[in-house]
């Protein structure tokens, strides 16, 4: 058992009432091998399984995560590309009690090796790729007793040689919803991400809405493209798919041509996307729209969209797309707009049934319709789904930042908003300088610490450069010190070393000097007027 307090953690005021369904992830596939055993659940490149098939190879997993000496509350490290494998091991490791980490194969060496070590992982596994990197950082990573390798098909699979050797009797152990179930990094302002902490309630609430609402027909295929090693794609994935009872694809491809023969391959009927993937999809010249016949809609997030993508969106589907805001820390979604009612300019939508908006001044004072605050997030105060949302337990290992987040019992979210009398959200500045670049969140303090490690470079600012495709790009602004032969193209190779690509400066423009605030802060604002005349 996790002592909360001495990871920085906090419990919430009071245990949240529970939902309809499974109560836990480990007992998430209950309901379908009741009524539907022998139902496709799970499709990946490397296998497939029926609700009964699935069912005992997450039985399998548990029992080889115990036989490496996994213990309720021991963080458990995935790194794969979207297969099979993420899924079973995600439901084999909340059968066991442990805390699921999600690392993203795109992230650089560096930056897995920090997650690990930061969560204190004990057992990763990972493709050939990823077991590499990390071995080559085992010095740096007390914690880790095993790497383990995930190649499935080949004749050089332990994970699979071990799986074939685990008990196949069921793992007993009695598993709390409200403890730490998954740790999801997300990008920091210090430069270094923060591990949000979520609880299997908090992970099945998502699906409990949706479930309730009747979102998925019982012939619904639901197909998951973005990577499965980001929780909120876990929740908004299996965790989505199996509270509706429906099956999932895994697809591991992301390029056009790749989505649409999953699509056409397993009939897919939605999954969710960012804009520059829908985008490409419905414009590709090389993707027969019959091969999107089975597609009823694409949830789309993550970005802003431009107004072509929305009016090929409403030609393609003759539903408006959309909006939404959430945040890793919520976790997903906590408003979306209504498609069925006429578009509202700006807006965000409303809450969602289990949470409630509210605005909040600099001295955390409520604030009325119109008046712009920051946006905190807790439980619905009526309806079905009243006083059952619970926010983050907070931030692995960082106290401080926890108290800050959790305040008052509401999850303080640093966006500023407003809420309008409808009740509909309208964001009016994300995360101080977040970046969203094709969906992903880059924080520049992450690429501003890396470009810092040159010593050629006294001052650099990092900000997003409006694009119609990608929502923004990742632009720097470097000053080098007197004398530096340093290139753009070194800088470059520095970050590619110890950054996603994803995170990578597309540009780079040496500056003699910065405006500066009075307290000698860069000023970003002049920075980003320069690259919107551009």
């Amino acid at each position: 058992m996790i002592d909360l307090s001495a990871h920085g953690l906090i419990a919430p005021n009071s245990p949240p009432a529970r939902p309809a369904g499974p109560g836990t992830v480990a007992r998430l596939l209950d309901a379908m091998l009741d009524e539907t055993p022998d139902r496709l659940a799970l499709v990946g490149r490397s296998a497939r399984y029926t609700v009964a098939e699935l069912d005992a190879a997450a039985q399998l997993a548990a029992s080889t995560l115990s036989s490496l000496g996994v213990q309720p509350g021991d963080r458990v490290g995935v790194s794969l590309p979207n297969d099979a494998d993420v899924v079973v091991t995600v439901l084999g490791a909340m059968r066991l009690g442990a805390v699921w980490v999600g690392i993203n194969r795109s992230l650089a060496a560096p930056e897995k090796a920090y997650m690990l070590r930061d969560a204190g992982v004990r057992v990763m596994l990972g493709d050939s790729t990823a077991c590499a990197q990390i071995e080559a950082l085992r010095n740096e990573l007390p914690e880790l007793t095993d790497v383990i390798k995930v190649d499935p098909g080949t004749a050089e699979n332990p994970w699979g040689d071990l799986m074939a050797d685990a008990e196949p009797d069921p793992v007993d152990v009695a598993i709390d919803p409200f403890t730490p179930g998954a740790i999801a990094y997300t990008s920091g302002t210090t430069g270094f991400p923060k591990g949000a902490v979520h609880t299997q309630h908090n992970m099945l609430m998502p699906g409990a809405v949706s479930a309730f609402g009747g979102a998925y027909p019982d012939d619904a295929v639901l197909g998951v493209a973005l990577p499965l090693t980001i929780l909120n794609l876990i929740i908004l994935g299996p965790l989505m798919a199996y509270q509706n009872g429906v099956t999932l694809v895994a697809m591991d491809r992301v390029d056009a041509v790749g989505m649409a023969e999953w699509i056409e391959a397993e009939q897919i009927s939605t999954f969710s996307a960012v804009p520059a993937m829908v985008h490409d999809l419905l414009s590709h010249t090389e993707v027969e729209q019959s091969q999107l016949r089975s597609l009823s809609a694409i949830g789309v997030g993550g970005a802003d969209m431009p107004d072509a993508f929305r009016r090929m969106y409403q030609k393609r589907f003759n539903t408006p797309v959309g909006t939404g805001y959430g945040l890793t820390e919520a976790p997903t979604a906590v408003t979306v707009e209504d498609p069925t009612i006429k578009p509202i300019a700006n807006t965000c939508g409303k809450a969602l049934p289990q949470v409630q908006v509210h605005i909040v001044d600099e001295n955390d004072q409520l604030l009325g319709a119109g008046e712009v605050g920051e946006v905190c997030v807790g439980p619905a105060i009526d309806g079905p789904f009243a006083d059952m949302y619970r926010p983050m337990l907070g931030y692995w290992n960082r106290p401080e930042a926890s108290a800050e987040a959790l305040r008052g019992g509401l999850l303080h979210t640093a966006d500023m908003g407003m809420l309008d009398g409808q009740g509909n959200l309208y964001i009016k500045d994300r995360r101080k300088d977040l970046i969203i670049r094709g969906g992903a969140n880059v924080y520049p303090a992450e690429v501003e610490r890396v470009l810092h490690e040159s010593p050629d470079v006294t001052a650099c600012a990092v900000i997003g450069k409006p694009d119609d495709r990608l929502g923004e790009r990742v632009v720097a602004f470097v000053q080098t010190s007197d004398g530096s032969t340093v290139t753009a193209e070194s800088l470059r190779t520095l970050c590619i070393a110890n950054l996603a690509l994803y995170k990578i400066p597309d540009d780079i423009t040496f500056v003699d000097d910065f405006e500066r605030t009075p307290m000698g802060k860069i000023r970003k604002g002049p920075l980003r007027d320069s690259t919107s005349a551009t």
